[in-house]
């Protein structure tokens, strides 16, 4: 039996009009306690995937737990990347099991549900295992998650993967989104997203432009 390629995408790619993005719990309470991951690494991490998503216009929920009462704000990093827009305050541990935001995700209505924030093996686990066991497909961008332990995050990825879910990365997920240098339109905003915030692979970007004017497309 023959296979014929075609220059095509393959079907289990994101792309902006085919998700929710939730950022979950982001907060100065819960960032104290993460330790598989540091903090300007998660910082950065997190701004990067807020930029993306914004700038490709995801449809995206920003979710906080106890914000005022324990927590403390989201980080500046992703807010300012969402100007005006509501954050979901809970009380659950789990995300899907509030209902304001699964009123939400229902409102938007995609089928494929990406995730990231603190701590992996609770407030990501939660809604990740809840969203499978409802028929959704489930992305977690790893490396915009933390966890107490590094051994915590990474039973708790493995336990995703095994219930079904595809691990990401941030840089990753933007250059998934962007998959195409020809696409001048978003271009730009992508190299910029990955010179501010793709380490150094941005430094690499800023490298070419500036002594050789290079351009990826």
């Amino acid at each position: 039996m023959s296979i014929t390629a075609t220059p095509t995408p393959g079907a289990k790619l994101l792309t902006p009009t085919d998700h929710t993005l939730i950022m979950i719990d982001f907060q100065s309470q819960m960032s104290f306690a993460t330790h598989s991951i540091d903090a300007i690494t998660l910082r950065n991490n997190a701004a990067l995937v807020a930029n993306a998503a914004a700038g490709f216009k995801v449809s995206t929920i920003l979710t906080t737990v106890a914000k005022s009462s324990f927590s403390g704000p989201m980080y500046a990093e992703i807010t300012d990347a969402f100007p005006g827009q509501d954050l979901l305050d809970r009380t659950s541990m789990n995300t899907w099991e509030d209902a304001a935001v699964i009123k939400q995700i229902n409102a938007i209505g995609k089928k494929r549900i990406v995730l990231s924030g603190l701590w992996t093996s609770v407030c990501i686990v939660g809604p990740a295992l809840s969203a499978i066991d409802q028929g959704f497909e489930v992305y977690v961008i790893t490396d915009a998650c933390g966890d107490v332990s590094t051994e915590a995050h990474e039973r708790a990825v493995e336990r995703m993967v095994q219930a079904g879910a595809r691990p990401v990365t941030a840089l990753q997920y933007l250059l998934e989104l962007q998959r195409d240098w020809a696409r001048t339109e978003t271009y730009d905003m992508t190299t910029g997203i990955a010179k501010k915030w793709g380490g150094a692979y941005g430094l690499g970007i800023t490298y070419a432009k500036t002594m050789f004017n290079a351009h990826e497309g």
